[in-house]
């Protein structure tokens, strides 16, 4: 069976791993470009290849142990998946390991984030993504990819990080206040410390992968023009991950493109730097 980055049993067996991964492969609901239920496999092939000492913690958190959970399968509605994955996930709370999740596309979140809301009533959500997500229905579903962030805006405090394409209908439901646009923060930092300032202590990041500009994350079904770029985005996160207690994380929407394997790498480094930033600075 494939491991994260090849790691031996020692590290990836369930009982000595503090930190599970979860793969949920729906591309059921995307619109336009195809691809996030085929990540996983490119995700993982590129780990396979990335040196595991992190120099910036100096820190090799694999040895933390990072097991694979069998895929969830459901892909008839996406009712049928926000369910199943809503169901995981409150049973995967109750391990105590430490939760991640990859998709697929953004809405398998729903579910896992109403599950965190649901266990840590004053939780923020933190949505790194190119787009809003705040519709209520879109394509006669309120689990569309295109309302996967609805739900926790209603339910939990949001806030948004890199959004630069939105409808005009989700202006009725967006928290200015709570969101920092592309195009407002390109070439600043000053809105890295005022968007944690807005947060509770305990946070769940949302990373959807065309947050990050095309020039370097073209891998994805919508990649928007004028994303953030890996340095900044590091930056951002680090500090995050540093000030508040990050209790689980997803990544979604990466569709690979044959032949071109630096979004692979991309993805599986952004991946293993977010696990070596929280069981450096707070693991809980």
């Amino acid at each position: 069976m494939k491991t994260f980055g090849g790691i031996e049993q020692e590290f990836s067996g369930y009982n000595n791993s503090e930190i599970i991964l979860q793969s949920i492969p729906y591309d059921g609901t995307s619109t336009w470009g195809k691809g996030a239920d085929e990540g996983f496999p490119a995700f993982i092939e590129a780990s396979e290849n990335m040196e595991l000492y992190d120099i910036e913690t100096n820190s090799e958190v694999y040895k933390k142990g990072i097991h694979i959970l069998p895929q969830i399968t459901e892909k008839t509605s996406p009712e049928a998946v926000f369910k199943a994955v809503y169901n995981k996930t409150k049973e995967l709370i109750n391990t105590k390991k430490y939760l991640t999740f990859f998709g697929g596309e953004h809405s398998i979140s729903i579910g896992i984030i109403k599950a965190f809301y649901e266990k840590y009533p004053n939780i923020t959500i933190l949505q790194l993504d190119a787009h809003s997500d705040l519709r209520k229905s879109y394509h006669n579903s309120e689990y569309n990819h295109a309302c996967a962030m609805h739900d926790a805006n209603k339910n939990a405090h949001l806030i948004q990080v890199g959004i630069r394409s939105m409808e005009t209908c989700e202006n009725q439901y967006i928290k200015k206040e709570n969101c920092f646009f592309a195009e407002d923060i390109y070439g600043t930092t000053d809105w890295m410390q005022k968007s944690i300032n807005l947060m509770h202590d305990t946070v769940y990041l949302t990373i959807d992968l065309d947050v990050f500009d095309p020039s370097i994350m073209p891998a994805t079904g919508t990649p928007e023009p004028g994303g953030l770029d890996w340095n900044t985005t590091i930056k951002y996160l680090r500090q995050v991950f540093k000030q508040k207690n990050v209790v689980a994380f997803d990544i979604n929407e990466f569709a690979p493109i044959k032949g071109n394997k630096a979004p692979s790498f991309l993805v599986s480094k952004l991946y293993y730097k977010l696990l070596s930033y929280k069981f450096f600075y707070n693991a809980k």
